[in-house]
């Protein structure tokens, strides 16, 4: 784990804010029919969530995914995110330790 990398993604309330809500399903719209049996959330609910465009979306996305918070699963066009709960955890470890 880069600790630079992770504070430098977390350094964005939105971000933030984007953790959180993948902390519990229920914050976004149902799965679609096909995609019911997935855990991750649509990057494109994540998108409409926020607000913001689809690029800064992605980007968001990519800096939590680089530093290890969040996984990514590609179905067909749909990205899927989901919170690495043990990076996650080891991150508030280390602060922790450090701290």
């Amino acid at each position: 784990m880069d600790i630079g990398k992770t504070l430098s993604a977390l350094n964005n309330p939105v971000r933030r804010q984007i953790l959180a809500w993948l902390k519990d399903r229920s914050n976004f719209p149902p799965a679609l029919p096909e995609h019911a049996n997935l855990t991750g959330v649509c990057v494109g609910y994540i998108q409409e969530k926020a607000n913001l465009s689809q690029s800064t979306v992605s980007t968001y996305m990519r800096l939590l995914k680089d530093a290890g918070l969040v996984t990514s699963e590609r179905h067909g066009q749909w990205t899927f995110y989901s919170r690495n709960e043990e990076a996650i955890a080891a991150v508030l470890k280390t602060l922790a330790e450090e701290m």
